[in-house]
Order: structure tokens, then sequence, then C-alpha cells
């Protein structure tokens, strides 16, 4: 008999338009493997379910005959069934409260989970991910915001004509737009109390890959972040030009003891060990685009504090937009006090009376903290993860569940993400049993 997959429709929030597995995807598969695929319908996925049809699928309210089931988000706790296989962002890894009623679910209903954001290779890269896609929709969504905010300062200004990113008919529409504005400035010029105006990233990975790839499109130049000071001594700088800063952890963080030099692999083994350094940057910056991986044994590297004593200042600070990409509430952008949602993208950080106002009125920096942001690209977004995730799917259908974990035959990509197997936490999960 053939292994049925069933694909969960997305019903987080009406933005999820997401898809682990594009309609071209799902021909390949059932061609060339011995399973059926089944989907729930949707109204809102990217792609029709016609489409799914037409390749070879079945839509089907019931995905109780499914074995193995896909999905994006978090699921429902009614939604889950004995001993099925779930994959999907569990967002469970670091305890989030949140969560846990569902993991519990999982549990007493012997389930097996296997989340995304655990599929490595043998260099502990992740294998399946959304995070370039993430960067691209928070860049654009940041330039936007950065225009709105100058608007209401009454300062003219080329990024008003960017629009949200969900706006556009696709990212290639949005890319030529942001191409437009990049030459208007370098025809044009910005104006001078913008000048110089400086983006700085925090992070290099995929999202900030993303997310440059996003800022590129305009005439830029890269400035080191040590060489911040000479730069603007020198004031060789040009209102034709906007500037990149792209911060590494070594410009982040040092040793907090004044022998030791900064080591990459000891910082993240023992982060206690060094102190945050990068409210030095913050009077420099007109934008920050968060891109970093954090948890909570990481410092803070814009905290509330400093941005209180960058606004208590008399004069009034560059910084206008943060765009948290990474979105970890009160995390390693401290003001992110909440996560907000396409329709309700912005709010204001006053310091200086620690409060959060929806808008861009007011004083403070405009924070950017959509959390779902590769939803708002919904298709390149999907195209681009089912591309990746379709290699894996023959190694998934050949396990055998029945057995043990160790001679259940998954391979070691995905086995590295299974946190609970039949209801129970695998080795390296067993640290999530003090959560339940």
């Amino acid at each position: 008999m053939n292994v049925r997959i069933g694909i969960r429709r997305e019903d987080k929030n009406p933005w999820e338009r997401r898809v682990p597995i594009v309609p071209t995807h799902v021909r390949e598969l059932i061609h060339q493997h011995a399973l059926e695929i089944w989907l729930q319908p949707s109204a809102i996925r990217i792609f029709p379910d016609e489409d799914y049809v037409n390749e070879g699928a079945r839509i089907a309210e019931d995905l109780s005959r499914c074995s193995i089931i896909l999905a994006v988000k978090e699921i429902p706790l009614d939604f889950f069934r004995k001993e099925k296989v779930y994959l999907f962002f569990s967002h469970t890894t670091k305890g989030q409260t949140h969560n846990m009623p569902m993991l519990k679910r999982m549990i007493e209903q012997r389930c097996t989970l296997i989340d995304y954001e655990k599929i490595i290779d043998e260099q502990g890269f992740r294998l399946v991910l959304f995070g370039k896609h993430a960067g691209l929709a928070g860049m654009i969504d940041t330039l936007w915001a950065l225009g709105q905010r100058l608007n209401w300062e009454k300062t003219e200004n080329p990024f008003s004509r960017i629009k949200q990113a969900f706006e556009y008919q696709s990212l290639i529409e949005a890319k030529e737009e942001i191409a437009k504005v990049g030459l208007k400035i370098d025809q044009e010029g910005l104006d001078s109390t913008l000048t110089p105006l400086i983006c700085g990233f925090a992070g290099y990975g995929n999202v900030s890959q993303g997310a440059q790839e996003i800022f590129d499109l305009l005439p830029f130049e890269e400035v080191a972040p040590r060489k911040i000071n000479a730069f603007y001594r020198d004031k060789n700088y040009s209102a034709h030009k906007i500037y990149k800063m792209v911060f590494k952890e070594e410009h982040m963080v040092v040793p907090i003891s004044s022998g030791e030099r900064f080591d990459l692999q000891d910082y993240y083994q023992n982060p206690q060990k060094y102190k945050p350094v990068f409210e030095s940057y913050l009077p420099y910056l007109t934008v920050l685009v968060n891109c970093i991986y954090w948890e909570p044994k990481y410092p803070r590297f814009v905290t509330k504090k400093s941005l209180k004593e960058l606004y208590g200042t008399n004069s009034l600070p560059r910084l206008k937009v943060i765009g948290d990409i990474s979105c970890d509430i009160e995390g390693s952008v401290e003001c992110s006090v909440k996560a907000t949602s396409p329709d309700n993208p912005v709010f204001i950080y006053d310091p200086l009376q620690e409060e959060a106002k929806d808008g861009f009125e007011g004083r403070g920096p405009v924070i950017m903290a959509v959390d779902n942001l590769p939803a708002e690209i919904s298709l390149e977004s999907s195209i681009s993860f089912s591309q990746a995730l379709k290699h894996l799917i023959p190694g998934l259908v050949t396990a055998d569940f029945s057995r043990d974990f160790t001679e259940c035959g998954l391979p070691d990509s995905i086995k590295k993400a299974v946190i609970l197997y039949k209801g129970e936490f695998t080795p390296d999960y067993s640290y999530m049993k003090k959560f339940i």
C-alpha cells in the first residue's frame, strides 16, 4: 500500500498562505515514489486546490488516513491523532510557554514530532528554512517603515514610494520598485538632514543575506564597523549613496577580562565571559536591521537603558527605525516588547516613558517586529522551501516508524530533528522534559 502524506491547511492567521510542498513537486513525488498526497482544502493557500488536483493530489478535509502530516506553523491541539508523524515548525525547543500544551498533547497521543528547524547536514547547517525570505520581506518592510517615519517628520525622502512586501504582486515587482528608489537617490541625492544614512545589519547569516539582497539594490558603500569614527571625522560621505555596516559577534561583544581576546567558539560556549558593546554604534545608525539568532544566555545588544540614554540627550538621535526581523520579544533588541502583524506592523517605542504605541508618531524609534515575515512573500518562500524539502521526503517515507528509534531507518539529517518519537523525547531533546 502506498504511503499517504497529508498537508494541513495553515490557519494560524489570515496572512499565512505558505505551503511546505508546491504543486509541481507534488507531481514529482507522486510519480517517482510510492506515495499519495492529500491536502486539506484552503481558500487562502498561495496555490489553489485545483493546482494540486491537477498534479495528482487529493483534497480531503479529514487527513486521519495519512500517516505523515506536513504543515508550516504550529498545529491546534484537536488536530493530533494517535501515533501519527508530524513535520512543522514547533517552536518548542526553547521551552516556549505558549506551545507547551501542544507538546503535551503530542506526548499523550504518542505522536512523532520532526521539527524543520532542526534538520541539519553534517556541518550543522540547516537544510529546510525560510530565513532568507524573512530577510527579504523584513528589509522591504523596514524601508517602507523608514519612508513612513520620514513622512511624519516632514522630511522629503524617496523611501515613501515603497510599500509593504505583501502589497506587491511578486518579489520581482518589489525589487523593481526599490531599484527605482535607488536610481532616485543616485540622481537626486538625499535630504541633507539624512546624510550620511547608515543602515546597520546585526548578523551575517541567511536572514541577513536576504535583507542585504534588498538593500544592495540601492546605491551603497560598505563601511567597516571599526572605521565608523574615521568615516564621520573625515566626512567622506555622499548624499547620493547610503551606507551599510555588517556587524559580526566580534563587533558586538568583548571579553569582560581585559587580558582576553575575542574567540567566537568561546563566546558561543561561554557567553557569560563577554559584555555587549553594540550600543556604541547606535548614535551613528539611521536604521538597524536585527538578523541574529538569540537565546537568553546571550547578552542583549539594544537595551532599554541604552535607548533611554540615546534619546535623553538634547540632540535628536539619528536612529529612525529598527527592523527586528529576528523578533525575540525583549530579547537581543529589548525594546521589541511585542510582535506585530502585516496589518499593524510597527510601533513607536518611547525610551523615556518606556511605552509602546502603534504607528509612526512620537518620540523614539519605529520598531518593525512582524513575526511571520516569509508569509508576506508566500509564493517565493514556498517554492524555495519545497525545493529543499522534496529531497528529504524519500528518506521519510521509507522509514519504519514501528521500530525503535535507533532502528527506524531515518536519514541522519532528519533523525537529528526528531524531538518526540512515539510520544517520548529522543536523547538529544531529553532536556525538554523540564518544560512539561
